[in-house]
Parts: structure tokens; C-alpha cells; sequence
């Protein structure tokens, strides 16, 4: 959560000096200098992902050397999931905490012509942003382990992809449903990856 909250930071020092030597009359321009911080934020949200694998992978040699076996005791997987669990946590929370805070009041949704839905489709897209963090730190860390870099540019451009289709809202249903798919996609592929198999699922439905 603090590599997350690290990023955010340098983030947004980036978007707001970009913000305050530019035109601030210009709404064209502000509004991409929005979406240049959004991809920005994406990216170096990524490179800390990638920090933090490193470090692990440092701490876990250290944990392998005291141990009576030589092994470690924690698996790469569980600190992929531990992570992957602490980014959507950690974002879900910067990206809720606004909304709600705003819900308190004064006002009603919706009362000036703007969608009533505000505030239940941005709980299903933090919900979704949760789950696909803790996905893509199983895929990502797998990926930097069997240095397979095509997995790692699939999950960079479905983070930029799916931070992208927020900017289609309050067209609701056409960033609803493709982040969605994504994260079906995502969620089935973590599984695959982290070890799952039709045969194990099969297993869990008859409680064997």
C-alpha cells in the first residue's frame, strides 16, 4: 500500500506542475493533461509494482538463508496475492473516499439532470479495480519470475486500457461493461496462472 501511495504522490506532482505551467483557460487542454496524468499514474504505478517484486525477491533470498531447510516460508504466489490484495485496497480507498464523503450532503443526485447512478456505479467500479489490482500482482509477478514480458505488456496496457474507459462516464454502460469483461478475463487468468484448473474448481463444487 505505501508503493501504491508513493506513486499516486509523485503522480500527482507530475499532473499538478504540468497542470500550473499550462494554459488553465484552455479546457481542451486541461481536460488531456487529465487523461496524460491518468496514464502517468497507471505507468508509475506499474514501476513500483515492479519495485516491490524486487524487494521481495531480495527479503525472500534473506528469509531462504536463516531458514533450518533453505527455503522460504512465504511462496511467491502468496506474495503476489498479498500484494496485488494491498494495491486495490489501498485504490479503492483514494477512489471512494471523495465520493462518499461528498454523499453526506447537501444535494440529491441526479436533481440537475445528472445521472441517479453516480454513486452505485462507482461502487461496482472500485469493487473492480480491487479485484483486478490483486490479479494483475499474481500475473505480474509470475510474469517477472518466468521473464515472460508479453504478460507484462498485457497488463500494463489492460490497467491503461481499463483507467481509459473511466473517462467514457457518465456513460455508464460503456465503461461499466468492458471493465467488467476485463476483469473476468483477468480473474480467470490469475487463476490459471497462480496453479487452477477446471479439475480443481470441479473439486471445490463437490466439496472433495
Amino acid at each position: 500500500a505505501f508503493f501504491w501511495l508513493v506513486s499516486l504522490l509523485l503522480a500527482s506532482l507530475i499532473w499538478f506542475v504540468s497542470v500550473h505551467l499550462s494554459d488553465r483557460e484552455d479546457a481542451k487542454l486541461q481536460h488531456g493533461l487529465l487523461i496524460f496524468g491518468a496514464a502517468v499514474s497507471v505507468l508509475l504505478q506499474e514501476v513500483f509494482r515492479f519495485a516491490y517484486f524486487k524487494l521481495l525477491k531480495k527479503a525472500d533470498e534473506g528469509l531462504a538463508t536463516i531458514s533450518e531447510d533453505g527455503r522460504s516460508p512465504i511462496s511467491l504466489r502468496q506474495m503476489a496475492y498479498v500484494s496485488g490484495l494491498s494495491f486495490g485496497i489501498i485504490s479503492g480507498v483514494f477512489s471512494v473516499i471523495n465520493i462518499l464523503a461528498d454523499s453526506i450532503g447537501p444535494g440529491i443526485v441526479g436533481i440537475h439532470g445528472d445521472s441517479p447512478y453516480y454513486f452505485i456505479t462507482s461502487a461496482f467500479l472500485t469493487m473492480a479495480l480491487v479485484l483486478l489490482h490483486t490479479f494483475w500482482g499474481v500475473i505480474f509477478f509470475d510474469a517477472c519470475e518466468k521473464r515472460r514480458y508479453w504478460c507484462l505488456g498485457l497488463v500494463v496496457g489492460s490497467h491503461l486500457l481499463t483507467s481509459g474507459l473511466t473517462f467514457l462516464n457518465p456513460w455508464y454502460e460503456a465503461s461499466l461493461v468492458p471493465i467488467f469483461l476485463i476483469t473476468l478475463c483477468t480473474g480467470l487468468w490469475a487463476f490459471f496462472t497462480a496453479g487452477g484448473s477446471f479439475r480443481n474448481i470441479l473439486k471445490c463444487l463437490s466439496c472433495k
